[in-house]
């Protein structure tokens, strides 16, 4: 055992001279093997160690003995040690989450807390192989995303340093002669031999079945899990080059997408494009599966051109045309808006601004963002759009509905109740900004005082 882990850390690149460790211990055998083993290597690495335990205050007097047990080791051993008993059942009530997610939220809370303490580059924790093989065959079942299939990382980034796993090399079986042979006492959770939890199952029930097939199924899955970490890793860079192409705007809660460029890239980068957004749109903490990104990317390469789909934490992407929206269902409701518009003035509405200034002569060149209005015309109201609004559009005999105008004219969905319709005095619509002039705005002959109508859009956030 202790030349598979010498050379599973040599091969990672885990520890470096003079490091400071700060090391999970709960006191079973995997963590107190862990801190034995770094223990035996602390002073030809100028190592500084430090035990981190946590009483989660779920098995009443027998964790509070398993942190007088992990104490009393470190005091043996010249170890510093830290510990804090957590209210984990109170913590699960205020965030509403399982009692495991709970626990190993405090858990990490409080390693972060050590590693910043003592200056920490490591949080070594003594996940082994079989843990691996277990992970991955539940992210199976479970459908995670490709990262999470990969199972655990022997090193990646966590507070002010790296979390290192040195035991993933090696299996329980192994552990446990390494601490017969070592004679090292070690503590037991009779919760692990119940079958009440997923990990319990698998570890009771399949992981045997493995193992009579390949006694050493644990270094296969370790090795699949390095390739796929590896694979990964290519993946997702390449998807972060793509991004740019893809992503149109943004803000803390919301990201706005161009369907199209989209639709240019492999599928593989298309669901790491959509885990990227939905990582950064959830802050790292992904309540989301495979399943919500597969139906994310069938959504998007439908042929109908609108649609939604609702995820979690009321997080909301809505397909419109060439673009898709992912936001906060608060974020994206619609408020109904009236504004007058003052001559030499603007207002500013969700989708842009309408500015009105007097002009002597028509320009000689006119955007569609423009319009040339008499000021008889005025004062003129500027608003969000109501049900049966109706414009008569230049050079039509009869009226069209706003609505038909903007799904001709492929205006994104999630902007329609909020573009700016403009009223003449009269409360005629003779504007749909940007989009659709009125008959009732044609100049007469005459051409006498002119006001010079602008709209300028910008991107709905």
């Amino acid at each position: 055992m202790l030349q598979d882990v010498d050379q599973f850390i040599h091969k990672h690149h885990l520890i470096n001279r003079g490091d400071t460790i700060v090391v999970g211990v709960s006191g079973g055998p995997d963590s107190i093997a862990l801190l034995h083993y770094l223990g035996n290597v602390a002073l030809s690495f100028q190592l500084k160690l430090v035990a981190a335990h946590v009483d989660h205050g779920l098995r009443g007097k027998e964790s509070a003995e398993d942190l007088l047990f992990v104490k009393h080791y470190c005091h043996q051993e010249g170890i510093t040690f830290e510990a804090s008993t957590m209210d984990v059942n109170h913590y699960k009530e205020q965030h509403h989450i399982s009692t495991q997610v709970a626990a190993r939220e405090c858990r990490y809370h409080f390693f972060k807390e050590k590693m910043e303490k003592h200056q920490a580059n490591l949080l070594a924790l003594a996940h082994h192989g079989d843990d691996q093989v277990e992970t991955m065959l539940m992210r199976q079942v479970h459908g995670s995303i490709s990262s999470g299939l990969a199972g655990m990382s022997a090193r990646r980034p966590f507070s002010t340093g790296y979390l290192i796993r040195p035991f993933l090399c090696v299996s329980k079986e192994q552990i446990l002669r390494y601490c017969s042979d070592h004679m090292l006492d070690y503590r037991s959770d009779p919760s692990n031999d119940k079958d009440d939890y997923m990990r319990n199952r698998f570890r009771h029930h399949v992981l045997p079945f493995l193992k009579e097939e390949n006694p050493n199924v644990h270094k296969r899955y370790q090795l699949y899990s390095e390739r796929m970490q590896d694979d990964e890793g290519f993946l997702v860079e390449l998807a972060k080059q793509h991004l740019e192409k893809v992503i149109i705007d943004q803000n803390d809660k919301f990201v706005k997408m161009d369907n199209k460029a989209y639709q240019c890239l492999p599928i593989p980068l298309q669901r790491r494009v959509i885990h990227l957004i939905l990582n950064y749109l959830y802050r790292g903490n992904a309540p989301f599966s495979s399943i919500h990104i597969e139906d994310l990317r069938l959504m998007l390469d439908s042929e109908h051109p609108s649609a939604s789909l609702n995820l979690p934490l009321k997080l909301r992407a809505v397909k419109s045309y060439t673009t898709c929206y992912f936001s906060f269902e608060t974020f994206l409701q619609p408020e109904p808006y009236t504004y007058h518009l003052p001559l030499w003035g603007s207002v500013e509405t969700p989708t842009g601004t309408i500015t009105a200034v007097p002009v002597k002569d028509v320009p000689q060149s006119l955007a569609g963002n423009d319009l040339i209005v008499e000021k008889h015309l005025l004062p003129a109201v500027v608003r969000s759009r109501r049900p049966g609004d109706r414009i008569q559009p230049k050079g039509m005999i009869g009226t069209k509905k706003v609505k038909d105008i903007f799904i001709d004219r492929k205006i994104d969905r999630s902007e329609r109740d909020v573009w700016p319709i403009v009223e003449d005095v009269t409360g005629q619509i003779i504007w749909v900004a940007g989009v659709t002039r009125s008959e009732k705005a044609t100049l007469s002959a005459r051409k006498s005082q002119l006001v010079h109508l602008h709209y300028e859009k910008k991107t709905l956030t």
